[in-house]
């Protein structure tokens, strides 16, 4: 006779209890970086200088904002302020762009060196591309070509201001070097068609399909360089 006893279920082994993760503080909004009290007391008593646009300082604006508030400023803590402040890439970004200098009054005074100018591209390029997959050399290269060319300097004054012991900065400028012989070459052979030509700027452009106001700069250009070379 067979066994129909129904088999005890086995019983059940009670599941542990779930664990919950501890929830997580409530999002919390985006944490702006602490200012230096001293730069927001400089921005207080020059907006111009230190507000939503930042400008190129005078040299000696440090000397000048100790004498104008004896009784604001630390020597040592202003120095530390306006040591972050010239750093900031929106300060170099200012320099970089060729803005002149200004004093405190927000008046522009003097022009900034071209080394300075040529150090402040150099140092933002390196901060935006550590942060971009893109290459960002043709940019920088782009800007070093106008910053050459707005300075003035021969090749070898510009170089010799500018160089340094980074080899990759220094090959930036080389290209930047060749792109200016490059359009140089450009314009030099567009000038002697245009000589050549009899033509005015107007019909010239037109012969070329080129605009006008390209072809008027491009002379304007050359014969500009024509008249600084040494006789």
């Amino acid at each position: 006779m067979t066994d129909t006893t129904t088999p005890t279920p086995r019983a059940k082994r009670p599941r542990p209890a779930q664990r919950t993760r501890p929830a997580g503080p409530p999002q919390q909004q985006q944490r702006t970086r602490e200012v230096h009290p001293v730069l927001e007391k400089l921005f207080e008593l020059y907006p111009k200088m230190f507000g939503a646009q930042f400008l190129p300082l005078k040299l000696g604006a440090f000397q000048d904002l100790l004498a104008e508030n004896p009784d604001v400023f630390k020597r040592d803590e202003l120095k530390v302020a306006l040591g972050l402040h010239a750093r900031s890439t929106r300060y170099l970004e200012c320099v970089a762009a060729g803005h002149p200098r200004h004093n405190l009054q927000g008046e522009a005074v003097e022009p900034v060196a071209p080394e300075h100018v040529h150090h402040a591209i150099m140092e933002v390029f390196r901060r935006r591309q550590a942060r971009s997959k893109e290459d960002l050399r043709p940019k920088v290269v782009a800007r070093l070509v106008a910053a050459i060319e707005a300075s003035g300097l021969s090749r070898d004054e510009y170089a010799e201001r500018t160089r340094t012991q980074d080899e990759a900065a220094n090959a930036l400028l080389e290209e930047a070097f060749a792109e200016i012989a490059v359009q140089t070459a450009k314009r030099e052979a567009l000038m002697r068609a245009f000589e050549a030509s009899g033509k005015t700027v107007e019909q010239f452009a037109e012969m070329y399909g080129m605009a006008p106001a390209d072809v008027a700069q491009a002379v304007e250009r050359t014969r500009q360089a024509g008249a600084a070379q040494p006789q």
